[in-house]
């Protein structure tokens, strides 16, 4: 936005700068309404130049909230995928533990393991994603 007001400022300090100059060019006659055309020319330019820094401005805004709702879209499908997958991990769990022999050397290993856990799935879902991971 910082260049947007720079530009605005330099074609103003132009636009000033040439109107400046003109009275020096000019043969110096007498005349009462250059001045006030001039100074409806120099309020018509800052006009002009306030439209366009604030179509500038909602330009940058209407950007801003684009990005913004694409962000927010983004992570709303992570949190579905997440969950998804999360399901998936769970269901699978569950026909892993339906299918452990308890007393084979794996069920007797994972009994020890899932003491540490508030539950057997729990402890079957950590598991599992350990294994998925290495």
């Amino acid at each position: 936005m910082d260049s947007i007001d720079k530009l605005l400022a330099e074609l103003q300090a132009e636009y000033q700068q040439k109107n400046n100059e003109q009275p020096k060019q000019q043969p110096r006659i007498a005349t009462p309404n250059i001045h006030p055309q001039s100074s409806k020319s120099a309020s018509l330019i800052d006009e002009l130049l306030e439209e366009v820094k604030s179509d500038f401005e909602e330009l940058d805004q209407a950007e801003k909230l684009r990005i913004q709702q694409e962000l927010e879209q983004k992570r709303i499908r992570q949190e579905q995928i997440k969950a998804q997958r999360t399901e998936a991990l769970k269901q699978h769990a569950q026909d892993w533990l339906a299918k452990l022999d308890s007393l084979s050397p794996e069920g007797l290993w994972f009994e020890r393991f899932a003491e540490r856990y508030s539950s057997k799935l729990e402890a079957a879902i950590d598991y599992l994603q350990a294994n998925e991971e290495s």
